[in-house]
């Protein structure tokens, strides 16, 4: 019987946490998370800023009292290493898609390509691609795509905070992007090859960074199915709080009336010195508690409570 085989008839668990996948190409990113929902016989599971099959690299996974802070992850700055391939372009925008045309890639150099990146960064307006998940009259566009139709899209406002050139030889244009929510790499690459005088499409992408979670705590299936097999706690200890995806939000102490108040569903009053917006909330002995939003007048309004009865985590 294969491990996955036996870890299926296991009765689910309780898992709270995080952990940072690093993706392999080949699987959507709900295969991904389905495999590793098995290895810690997690009862709830659910990922946050799905990457395509063919992408790899950080795909934050999140189970039980963690799966609340999605919907803030979904917000998160990401960076790339990105990889095009010039002179050719796919129905797809990257490897796995069809020929559509073809054109002279121009004898520019590294400095020239550089200065073409640095046109891009700022804030801009960018069509999401036809072969995308995003919905028009209910259907998903990757799916009007496969039958050959194209609709108009409607464009849509991204930021990107910096692009660095890594590599350029022949058709090999390598760089680095940190960007916002919603920005799609596959088009930044054609409007790129386009401003150049070319077509091109996305050879590999590879996710580094997602928020403030940082690459080195990233472990591949291979390491997640290795622990496993020396049993649920071995995976399980490598879970990260949740809480550490949720760092960028300043954190708040409650006493013990006002955290049962706050984990009850009331506002409470604090010292916020005229601060307002979403919080980290903690308790006196440091258990996080949730994520409120602070109004102007010092009221904390409980937002997500959370469960999981963790302290401040000190792995990030």
């Amino acid at each position: 019987m294969t491990l996955v085989a036996q870890l299926d008839r296991r009765r689910k668990e309780a898992v709270d946490g995080l952990l940072l996948l690093n993706k392999p190409a080949g699987i959507t990113s709900n295969r991904a998370l389905q495999i590793v929902k098995r290895l810690l016989n997690a009862k709830k599971a659910g990922h946050t800023g799905s990457l395509d099959p063919a992408a790899t690299g950080m795909l934050p996974l999140c189970f039980g009292e963690a799966t609340k802070v999605c919907a803030y992850l979904l917000n998160a700055d990401k960076t790339y290493r990105v990889t095009a391939r010039l002179g050719v372009a796919t129905d797809t925008g990257d490897a796995d898609g069809q020929e559509t045309a073809t054109a002279e890639i121009p004898g520019m150099s590294a400095e020239d390509w550089n200065d073409i990146l640095q046109g891009f960064v700022g804030e801009s307006m960018q069509v999401p691609p036809m072969y995308s998940a995003l919905k028009k009259d209910g259907k998903r566009l990757y799916e009007l795509a496969r039958k050959g139709e194209t609709v108009d899209r409607e464009a849509r406002p991204i930021r990107v905070d910096e692009i660095r050139l890594l590599e350029y030889a022949g058709s090999r244009l390598v760089f680095r992007v940190s960007c916002s929510k919603g920005t799609y790499v596959r088009t930044l690459v054609e409007d790129i090859a386009a401003r150049a005088g070319t077509v091109a499409h996305t050879a590999h992408l590879h996710r580094e960074s997602v928020g403030d979670f940082r690459s080195a705590d990233m472990l591949d299936l291979a390491a997640m199915e290795a622990l496993a097999k020396e049993g649920p706690a071995a995976l399980r200890a490598c879970l990260l709080a949740p809480d550490v995806a949720l760092q960028g939000l300043p954190p708040l102490s409650l006493d013990a009336g006002d955290g049962a108040r706050f984990c009850g569903g009331q506002a409470v009053a604090v010292a916020a010195d005229g601060t307002t917006g979403l919080a980290r909330v903690y308790d006196a002995g440091q258990r996080f508690l949730g994520v409120g939003e602070l109004a102007g007048n010092g009221r904390l309004a409980p937002r997500r409570v959370f469960q999981t009865g963790t302290k401040n985590p000190v792995k990030i």
